[in-house]
Order: C-alpha cells, then sequence, then structure tokens
C-alpha cells in the first residue's frame, strides 16, 4: 500500500511538472513550435489556395463565359445522320431487271474501331469469321486498304467508312452481333440497300452492265459527295453502264439533324431531307435475245474446239438495229458480277482478270480488235468505185498475182475467170482486190511513201475506211473501247517510231526470216509498200476492227449512208415512273457513196447467202421469209488458226437489224461464224422452232411503264423475261 501511494505521488508530482512546462513555452515569446505543427499550418495554407483557385474558375466559367459553354454544348448534341438512297435498277427494253436493289442485313467493320482493341482486333475478327462461316484470311483481305504493293482484292473506299464482310447476313447473326457489342467491338449490322444481279440475264451481259465499287476519298471530292458510311450509298459505277450512267442511277443521299442528350437518347429531330431514289435505266436490251446470243457465241467456240480448233477460247458478237440501237452484245467468255458484291477473293480477282481463264472482264464486242477478211471488201468497193473503177470491170480471178515481185495467193487455187466487183464480193476473189489495190497504190501520191513524215496525206483507200467509222471510236455509251487500226502513212510512221529500236536492236539482214522481216522494218517500216496496200484491201495485215465498229459500218450501208454512234440506254425514269430523258443515239457521219452505190453493195452482199460462200451456212434457212444480206470473212493468222467473221442485215429489202459475229482463231467465216449469226436470226424471228424474241420480228416501240409501289409494267404485246 506505501509503495502504491509513492508511485501516485510520483506521478502527481510528474505530471504538474509536464503542466509547468508545457505552460512554459505556451506563454514565453522565446519558447520554439514543433516541426509537426508547422507541417499543419503549411497544408492548410495550400488547401485554401486551391480552393480559391477552384472557385475563380468555377466564377470564371458560370459568369464570365456562360453563355458561350451553353452554345457549344448545344451543338455537341447535335448530330447529322446520312440516309442512304436507293440506286436505280437497269432494265431491258421489256421491263426484265438485269440490275436492281433488295434490302439485306449488311455486316460492316470499321477498322479504326477494331483496331483500338489491346491486341490489335484480331481476336474480334476470329470471332466474326467463326459466326460467318468465312476463312480468317478471306476476311482480312475483305478490310485491308488498298495501296501500292497490295493486290487485289482490298477495300478501296475511305479508311474510316465500315467495310462491308458480307451483304446477305441472317437475322440470327445480326441478332448476336447486335447484342454482343462486347464481343464485336466495331462491327455493325445494319439494314441497306444492296445490288441484285438477276440470273442468268446479268451473266450474259456482264461486261456491258459493269460493275459497282467503294468510292473513294478522291471520287467524293470529284464528285461533290458526302461522305455517309454507309456501303450501299458509296458505292460507284466502276465500268459499263453502271459507271456511264452512275450520276443518274446514284441518286442523292439525305440528311437528319438530331438533338441527342448525354445519354445519346434522341430528343428531337430539328431538320430532316429525305433521301432520293436514282433514276431507272431503260435499255434497247432484249433479255432473251441477250441470252440465246451469248448461248450461240458458246456454242460456235465449243464446235470449234470439238473438231480440233483447241485455241478458239474467245469470240463476240452484236446485235443491233440499223439506226444505232444495241439489242445484244455477247462477249466470250463472261462471269457473273455478283461475284462484286461484298468484294473479290484472290482466286476470283484472278479468274476474271486473268490470262488463264481468258480474261472474261472484257467486253470483246467492243474492246477486242481483230482482222475483218473479207468482210472488209465492203470499203475496198466502195473505195474502187469512188475513184473510177468500173463495177462492170471485167476482172480476172486468178489463183495469184504476183505483186511488186510478191506472190499473192486467193483463197483458192482455181482461176475462178472474169468477174465483176458484184461477183467478187459474191465469190470473195481476194485476186481481184489486190489488183485493184496495187493500181490505186500507184497513182496514190507514191512519192509520200518513201518519207517518214507524220504529216504524210491519207491514202486514197484508207480515207474511205475511215469515213466508214473504222479507226475510231464509236462513241458507245460504254467507257471501254478500242479504236482498231485503219494503216494510214501517219499511223505507220508513229508505228514505226514506237518499235524502230526493237527491230533495228534484234534484225539481221542475212538472218532468219523473223529476222529479215525486223530488219528491213528497222530501215523502211514506214514506208506504205504496195504489198501492205494489197493486204489491206481484203481486211488483213495491219488492219484491225472491234465487233462493234463493224456492226456499225454494216448499219451505215443497210440504212442508206447514215453512220450512228450506237446506244444501249433507252430512256431514264424517274422514282415516279416518268420518263426523265431519252436516249437516242445520235448521227456520227455519212458515208461518202452514193445511194445506188450502196444499192449495188447491197445486192452483191444478198447473193453471198444465196448462191456465194455463205450459201452452205444458209442452207434450208427460210429466206423466202426473210431475206438476208451478208459477208462472210476468213483473216489468216501466222502460225495458227484463221479468225472467223460474219456480218449481215436483215431484212434485205427494208433492213431493220444487224447481226455480226468474230471467233479468233476458230477457222473460216462460213464454217463458224455464219452458222452461229443464223441461230441468232432464228432467235430474233423464231422462223426455224426457237421462240422469236421479237413477236412479229418487231422491236417494241414503246418504253416499259412503271405502277406507284414501283413495279416495272411490260408494253403492251410483250411479256418480259422471266
Amino acid at each position: 500500500a506505501r509503495a502504491e501511494r509513492a508511485g501516485a505521488a510520483g506521478q502527481g508530482s510528474g505530471g504538474r511538472s509536464g503542466v509547468r512546462a508545457r505552460r512554459e513555452q505556451a506563454g514565453g515569446g522565446s519558447a520554439r513550435i514543433p516541426a509537426a505543427r508547422r507541417g499543419l499550418v503549411v497544408l492548410f495554407g495550400v488547401v485554401a489556395a486551391l480552393l480559391a483557385a477552384v472557385g475563380g474558375r468555377l466564377w470564371y466559367l458560370q459568369v464570365m463565359t456562360g453563355v458561350s459553354s451553353a452554345s457549344a454544348a448545344a451543338q455537341d448534341q447535335a448530330r447529322t445522320v446520312i440516309v442512304p438512297s436507293v440506286r436505280g435498277r437497269i432494265l431491258d427494253d421489256v421491263g426484265t431487271p438485269l440490275v436492281s436493289n433488295h434490302t439485306a442485313l449488311v455486316v460492316s467493320v470499321n477498322r479504326v474501331l477494331v483496331a483500338q482493341q489491346a491486341d490489335g482486333g484480331i481476336s474480334v475478327l476470329h470471332r466474326l469469321a467463326k459466326l460467318l462461316h468465312m476463312n480468317y484470311q478471306t476476311l482480312q483481305q475483305k478490310i485491308r486498304l488498298c495501296a501500292p504493293g497490295v493486290s487485289q482484292p482490298c477495300w478501296q473506299g475511305s479508311p474510316y467508312q465500315p467495310i462491308p464482310v458480307d451483304q446477305q447476313a441472317s437475322d440470327a447473326v445480326a441478332l448476336q452481333i447486335m447484342e454482343s457489342q462486347r464481343e464485336f467491338p466495331g462491327v455493325t449490322a445494319q439494314v441497306q440497300p444492296v445490288i441484285n444481279y438477276a440470273q442468268p440475264y446479268s451473266t450474259d451481259a456482264a461486261q456491258m452492265l459493269g460493275y459497282l465499287q467503294p468510292i473513294t476519298p478522291q471520287e467524293v471530292a470529284q464528285r461533290h459527295l458526302p461522305e455517309t458510311g454507309f456501303s450501299g450509298v458509296d458505292l460507284v459505277g466502276q465500268a459499263g453502264l453502271e459507271y456511264e450512267y452512275d450520276r443518274q442511277l446514284h441518286g442523292t443521299a439525305g440528311q437528319q439533324v438530331l438533338s441527342v442528350n448525354a445519354a445519346g437518347a434522341v430528343t428531337a429531330i430539328h431538320h430532316q431531307t429525305p433521301a432520293v431514289p436514282g433514276d431507272t435505266l431503260v435499255t434497247s436490251l432484249n433479255a432473251q435475245l441477250q441470252q440465246d446470243t451469248q448461248n450461240a457465241l458458246a456454242q460456235a467456240i465449243a464446235r470449234a474446239q470439238a473438231e480440233g480448233n483447241v485455241d478458239a477460247t474467245t469470240g463476240a458478237a452484236v446485235v443491233m438495229t440499223t439506226h444505232g440501237r444495241v439489242l445484244a452484245m455477247a462477249s466470250y467468255p463472261t462471269y457473273n458480277p455478283a461475284v462484286w458484291t461484298g468484294g473479290l477473293s484472290t482466286r476470283q480477282f484472278r479468274n476474271i482478270f486473268g490470262t488463264r481463264r481468258g480474261e472474261p472482264i472484257l467486253n470483246r464486242a467492243t474492246q477486242g480488235e481483230y482482222a475483218p477478211g473479207s468482210t472488209w471488201k465492203v470499203t475496198s468497193t466502195a473505195a474502187a468505185m469512188a475513184h473510177g473503177f468500173s463495177a462492170a470491170g471485167p476482172y480476172s480471178c486468178p489463183g495469184a498475182v504476183t505483186v511488186a515481185g510478191h506472190v499473192f495467193n486467193n483463197w483458192t487455187a482455181s482461176n475462178l475467170g472474169p468477174m465483176s466487183l458484184h461477183q467478187a464480193l459474191v465469190m470473195s476473189c481476194d485476186t481481184v482486190f489486190y489488183q485493184i489495190a496495187y493500181q490505186m497504190w500507184l497513182r496514190d501520191n507514191p512519192h509520200a511513201d518513201l518519207t517518214a513524215n507524220p504529216h504524210a496525206p491519207v491514202q486514197q483507200m484508207q480515207k474511205m475506211e475511215l469515213a466508214f467509222g473504222f479507226g475510231r471510236d464509236t462513241g458507245i455509251d460504254l467507257p471501254e473501247e478500242s479504236p482498231g487500226t485503219v494503216p494510214t502513212r501517219q499511223w505507220l510512221y508513229y508505228y514505226w517510231k514506237q518499235y524502230k529500236s526493237y527491230w533495228c536492236r534484234h534484225g539481221r539482214q542475212y538472218g532468219g526470216y523473223i529476222q529479215q522481216i525486223e530488219y528491213d522494218n528497222c530501215q523502211s517500216g514506214f514506208v506504205w509498200t504496195p504489198g501492205q496496200a494489197v493486204n489491206a484491201s481484203i481486211g488483213q495485215g495491219y488492219v484491225t476492227v472491234t465487233p462493234l465498229q463493224l456492226a456499225r459500218a454494216y448499219a451505215a450501208i443497210a440504212n442508206g449512208g447514215t453512220l450512228y454512234s450506237p446506244r444501249i440506254g433507252e430512256a431514264l425514269l424517274s422514282p415516279s415512273g416518268k420518263v426523265a430523258a431519252r436516249i437516242r443515239p445520235p448521227v456520227a457521219g455519212h458515208l461518202p457513196v452514193p445511194r445506188s452505190m450502196l444499192s449495188y453493195i447491197k445486192a452483191a452482199l444478198v447473193d453471198v447467202v444465196t448462191q456465194g460462200t455463205a450459201a452452205g451456212a444458209f442452207s434450208g434457212f427460210p429466206l423466202g421469209k426473210l431475206q438476208i444480206a451478208a459477208k462472210t470473212g476468213t483473216a489468216e493468222v501466222a502460225g495458227g488458226q484463221a479468225t472467223s467473221v460474219f456480218a449481215s442485215f436483215a431484212p434485205a429489202g427494208n433492213p431493220e437489224y444487224v447481226v455480226v459475229v468474230m471467233i479468233p482463231k476458230s477457222g473460216e467465216g462460213a464454217d463458224v461464224s455464219a452458222p452461229c449469226a443464223r441461230q441468232i436470226w432464228d432467235s430474233i424471228y423464231g422462223l426455224e422452232g426457237h421462240r422469236a424474241a421479237f413477236p412479229g420480228g418487231r422491236a417494241p416501240t414503246q418504253l416499259p411503264g412503271m405502277s406507284a409501289d414501283g413495279a416495272i409494267i411490260a408494253p403492251a404485246g410483250y411479256a418480259r423475261s422471266k
């Protein structure tokens, strides 16, 4: 107990001592403040300063800039939404759809958003590929950007817009993508207009129709179009009719200006401009005739191959009116343009553009350049008569003639005796035209042949060939066309300049046959020689034409001398069904040939079918019901089979239609192209058991109509192809 009391007393004494010590520190100015307390004072000061700064900033924002901040906030809530338009349709002459539209669920990938994922979007794309039942590599190819060194397929559009990867997605797939955005960030599924290619007609006319591809930033700027972010509205025509009439088919995108709150919900619609659908293009093509023409061409090539001409793998045919309207245009091989929907795979790209499959992307009716053979003799006949040569002759037709030391053979070794120009066309006598061409060469300013001069005058016979529309574009409403070749002196000069260095490098004066030719060309390739004039007179040598050029020239003979610029488009219908514009083939020129001379040539072409080189091909054909005027052509090719050519028009008394067929490396014109043309004539008129494309042989003169709901109505008396 004493110990406890003593301890307590000690504590009391010590406590009082501590109190005294604290009092001494507080009372005397000479005592110092501890370091901990100084830290608290500094902290309180910093906090007070921060509060003052925040308060000042709030006062500035609310009082000084309140009006501008409210305006900025209002602007941030405004959103502009682009409403895509529906692209116009492409129809045949009776309203059969060749290219149309339908709405579909389109799955698109936004590269920018996908790339922001931690792994660069690899896992997202793998999940998407699995969902779409698509190979991952194929999906990657669809969304990679086109750039130098990047081969097709690739995305040609803006890298900031969604890239369509599946344009026929199922409802289940679209729903899964929309409900699982955490699994598919940057992937969307939206209802959009999708191009639909009607089969089999779109495949039969693929090269004419063309195709669509994403619009590039450069094209957006050039055409003053908005970047919509919708694949459907951002597609533009890149070939064929889709390119030629893109502005009319494209339509106009609409806009909506919306108010959106902080949660992203639409609170109001401030302004909206509805989308305007594109016009509908009505063509002069007939779907049934197009299909029949394509089939006839394919069958002719198959027959040529079966007979041993294995290199006969391509060809073209043209059917048009004598006033320039294209009714059918076949190019073989062809392809299904639906492959462009959603992007091409590497394999598809190679099949369409590669030479291994015959480059089906090419429209051989407008781009193929072939020697016309004896179908060219109509221009040589016109040139001869225009320069004083007698139509009656007589002209000898031996099996061969010698011109300037060179022997030129006729197609037959027999001597057919003396004949008129009429008979020379009917029997297709080469040696008659050789002799006429040489005589014209002798009197046609021969001194101009010996000078390398880009301004040398055009030869007399070549003036007539140019007047028939050869050597230049026809001006058809398609962007892809080749001019062919008329070997004028000027053309020879530039041809020599282009290849002179090659000829001089490889030519040998005493070398092999080809080397000697190259040596001669090096020295005088610009000279218009007698041999060149002779070969050109029968549509060989340097002469080349497109099937369309040949069809246009024969149409001019048939119609009395008017040369038209052909047209496939016939009219544009507005979305309401009214005729927005009529499209008529413009006149491109007139043949410098009197009507009497054209009548003389037409009479000879009639006899070609009844008793000349085409008589065998048309044996048994009801010529009493449909009289056909025509010319066969067989253009020889060194080291290979000849190009088979047939040009015709009918009815001969009052011509309405022209049919031209050209099949390279297949054989003689009478054996390959003429039977093909016979099938096409049967397709038009239905005279040998085929259903006539035109009832009574008359193409429709009225346009198809359109009901209030957009349904197409065929002209009276005609039915749409199914």
